[in-house]
This record gives C-alpha cells, sequence and structure tokens, in this order.
C-alpha cells in the first residue's frame, strides 16, 4: 500500500531524516522536556537541512516538495517521543509559514519567509483568544488603520512558538461590524513595544512555549497586511484543512510507534513462565489498536494524495483529525497498560505519550467542534469551496 504514495527517494530521505533527529535532537529531550524550552541551536540546523523548506516555493529558498516529504518529516518527529518539540516544529512549518508561502507579498517573503526556511525566524499562528477557540468570526483582537500603521488591541492564547518566536501571523478585526468579511492578517513583529507574553503551565507537550499574548496598542506597519482588508477569514478557513490533516497523521504516527514499543515490551516481558504477548486477552485488544490506527493511517495517506493534487478536502481533513487523534488516545491508553505499573513511571516513554496525546482531540478544533463541522457538511450540505484568487 505504502508504495502507492512513497517513491524510493522518499525512502531514502526518511531514513537520512531518522538518522538526524537521532544524532541531533533525542540526545537533547529529556533536558527539553526538564526545562520546558528548546536550545535555538536546533531551528538552525534544521534550516541547514531543508527540512523547512520541503514545501516551500523554490524562489524562496524552499524545496518545492509533494506532501509526501512532509508526511514523512510528521511521522519521524512523533518518533523523538516529545509532542512539545514536534509541535514546535510543525506549527512554524505549517501553521505560520504556510501563510507566508501562499499569502505573503514577495517583499513579506523575502523578510520573513527566507529567514523562516533557513530557521532564523521563528514563526506562530494567532488565531485563538481567551473568549473562544473554534469560533473564528467572532474574535476580539481590533486592528485600526492609523497612517501607515495599523494599531493592534486584543489577546491571543494557546500559540504555539508564541514566548520565544520572532513573529506572529495574526488574525484581528479590521472592521468589527462586519463579521467574517472584517477579519484580516498580519506580520507582527514579537519584540514590538506593547507585547506581553505569559508562558502557560501544560500538562503536556513540555519541551514547547506555549504562550498567551496580549496587545496594547501594538504598532504593526501597513506593509505587513497579508492580502487585503477583510481576506483574513477565508485564507484561515484554507489553511485549516492542512492543520488538521497534520493533526490527524502526527496522531497515527505517535500510535503507530507507542504500538511498537509496547509490542517489544510485551516480547521480552514475562510471567508464569511466558511473555505476556501470549495472554489472548491482551494480544486481542493490540490487534485492535494495530487495526484502527492502520486504519486511520492509511485514510490520511489517502487524504494528503488528494490534497496535494490540488482538491478541497476540508471534509476528509476534519475526519482525519477527529477519528485519527481519538484513536491515538485509546491506542496509547492501552498501550501504558500494557506496561502495568512500568507503564506509569516517567523513565518509560509511555507516560510522556501518554499526556503528550491527550492534547490531539482538543488542540486545532476540539472534537466536539470538529463533529458540528462535519455534521454541517453532510446533513446541512454546506459547501465549503477553495478561496478564489
Amino acid at each position: 500500500m505504502q508504495r502507492m504514495y512513497f517513491t524510493e527517494e522518499h525512502r531514502l530521505f526518511r531514513g537520512s531524516l531518522r538518522d538526524f533527529l537521532a544524532k541531533e535532537v533525542s540526545p537533547n529531550i529529556d533536558k527539553w522536556e526538564a526545562d520546558g524550552s528548546i536550545e535555538p541551536f536546533i531551528w538552525k540546523k534544521f534550516g541547514e537541512m531543508g527540512y523547512f523548506g520541503l514545501a516551500i516555493d523554490e524562489a524562496y529558498g524552499g524545496l518545492g516538495l509533494d506532501l509526501f516529504y512532509t508526511v514523512i518529516f510528521l511521522e519521524e518527529l512523533q518518533r523523538v517521543n516529545s509532542g512539545g518539540f514536534a509541535a514546535a516544529m510543525w506549527a512554524h512549518a505549517y501553521l505560520a509559514m504556510v501563510h507566508l508561502n501562499k499569502n505573503a507579498s514577495h517583499g513579506q517573503k523575502e523578510a520573513y519567509l527566507i529567514p523562516s526556511v533557513n530557521g532564523e525566524k521563528i514563526g506562530c499562528l494567532g488565531i485563538t483568544e481567551p473568549f473562544g477557540g473554534s469560533d473564528v468570526a467572532g474574535l476580539r483582537t481590533t486592528a485600526v488603520k492609523d497612517g501607515d500603521t495599523y494599531i493592534i488591541n486584543g489577546s491571543k492564547t494557546f500559540i504555539t512558538n508564541g514566548v520565544n518566536g520572532d513573529y506572529c501571523i495574526l488574525a484581528a478585526k479590521t472592521d468589527p461590524a462586519a463579521g467574517s468579511k472584517g477579519i484580516s492578517l498580519f506580520i507582527m513583529d514579537l519584540d514590538s513595544e506593547g507585547i506581553s507574553a505569559n508562558k502557560l503551565d501544560k500538562l503536556g507537550w513540555r519541551a514547547s512555549d506555549t504562550a498567551e499574548l496580549a496587545f496594547d496598542n501594538v504598532k504593526v506597519p501597513a506593509s505587513n497586511l497579508m492580502g487585503v482588508e477583510g481576506s483574513g477569514f477565508a485564507l484561515i478557513m484554507e489553511a485549516f484543512a492542512l492543520e488538521r490533516l497534520v493533526m490527524g497523521i502526527n496522531a497515527h504516527a505517535r500510535a503507530e510507534y507507542a504500538l511498537e514499543y509496547a509490542m517489544q515490551y510485551m516480547s521480552e516481558r514475562e510471567t508464569f513462565g511466558k511473555p505476556i504477548n501470549q495472554y489472548q486477552a491482551l494480544r486481542h485488544r493490540l490487534v485492535d489498536g494495530y487495526a484502527n490506527m492502520d486504519l486511520c493511517k492509511q485514510y490520511n495517506y489517502g487524504v494528503a494524495y488528494r490534497m496535494d493534487k490540488g482538491e478541497y478536502v476540508v471534509k476528509e481533513a476534519t475526519i482525519s483529525k477527529l477519528k485519527s487523534t481519538e484513536m491515538a488516545d485509546k491506542v496509547i491508553y492501552d498501550c501504558l497498560q500494557f506496561l502495568g505499573g512500568y507503564g506509569y513511571i516517567e523513565d518509560y516513554p509511555m507516560a510522556r505519550m501518554f499526556r503528550d496525546s491527550r492534547l490531539g482531540p482538543i488542540g486545532g478544533g476540539t472534537s466536539e467542534i470538529l463533529k458540528e463541522i462535519i455534521a454541517k457538511i453532510i446533513i446541512d450540505k454546506k459547501e465549503y469551496r477553495m478561496p478564489k484568487g
């Protein structure tokens, strides 16, 4: 089945990436988890290897590769067993940089996208607010035009890379009376006067910095408006499909890694004179988890294939995120149980994986919100169309 999607070049890329992560990332993960932050050197190394430029136009320093290189990038990041580290990397590359690559002007790309590809600038995406997450149309942050600047007031929360990042792709209301048609996107430098960042203390994803940002009369140059005023909502909705697929792929990869670890442990752990992988109750439970993982994995590959061909797969990507994250949460719950008491010990990888995986059905749109989106599509016959231009 994988040969339908992955070439020999893909296989070689996976091997080189896995070697890079084993050498440069895995030895540092425990320290970054304990410190709650990622050392700056690794961003530059990712940039030097071209990992931030996989999906970026070659004109701006990227490689312009197909989406299955991104799939491999996401899958291999899950194997270092730090949801926080993985999130920091993909939030930069597939939340912030995607908007720059698709929607920024030439000047904006030269100022922000090229340094982002090189790992010299770190980006984040600022949409979610303390008063509401998935209700993008109801956001309260405002941007008021004042000569050749916009004055930003408001707040954002749950922003990955919001503390240590260099810039934020920010959604704000330029016309509060116009609802979703009054939302615009800006590139905001995070060292601007009037920005305060509060680092949030999380259950999991410990290595990543997740911020609550507050804006008090922050000046953003008018040249940092992305596109035209009022186009922000359509741009955000288009990007959501990729974000949800990214989280779906993360989830199946996380579950697959957990199952591999559990199977190895069960083959070595003995009770009553035989390895525990010979007990039918455990074997069948593991098979259920593996089957559900593989179903999600193959579905996600199919969605990635269609997205790579230019299809607008809003429904499919939403299903990917919904089912894959819930599957991973259950699979990892069971894998921790297979380890017995050792699953509850931090010296073993399952405890961290269990905490990190719990964010899956919450972040990027809760399962409840996603079900309502899918219901609108399949029951109410709501149509989502590719934004024009």
